[in-house]
């Protein structure tokens, strides 16, 4: 269990998984084409009770042109984590749940996500960088 000052995380678990290639011709552009397939990742956050929030990352591995056979890759990663009490301004909120949170956590989506892909047939996917969630937030902010 991982404790800051700012939170706690209470739980953390995949909450949904999808890997879906529906034929060996797909298979094939799939693995033909897979250094096209882009990473997609949203942030969505419920506030439950108590200061405890269930923060949601979806990551989307997809091609993005229509005429091309292709599978379908996506992975919602749940964290549930208690605020610590002294946390009250909401742009403190926000960081914790769309940076802190999932910077926490980011090694094992990784690795659930490449999992995910090994065990799919493509063995060779690795994330080409590191999530960098502090990067994200940064760039939300612009």
């Amino acid at each position: 269990m991982i404790t800051t000052e700012k939170f706690k995380i209470l739980a953390k678990y995949i909450k949904d998984m999808s890997s879906e290639t529906p034929d060996v011709e797909t298979y094939i552009s799939t693995g033909n084409n897979i250094g096209k397939y882009q990473l997609d990742i949203d942030i969505k956050s419920i506030a439950l009770k108590n200061k405890i929030i269930e923060v949601n990352i979806t990551l989307k591995f997809q091609h993005k042109d229509a005429k091309v056979k292709k599978s379908h890759f996506e992975m919602l990663y749940a964290i549930a984590v208690k605020i610590d009490e002294s946390i009250k301004e909401k742009k403190d909120l926000e960081k914790i749940v769309l940076c802190d949170v999932p910077n926490s956590v980011v090694s094992d989506i990784e690795k659930s996500f490449t999992d995910m892909m090994y065990n799919s047939g493509f063995p060779n996917i690795k994330l080409e960088k590191k999530i960098d969630f502090t990067k994200l937030y940064l760039e939300r902010l612009n």
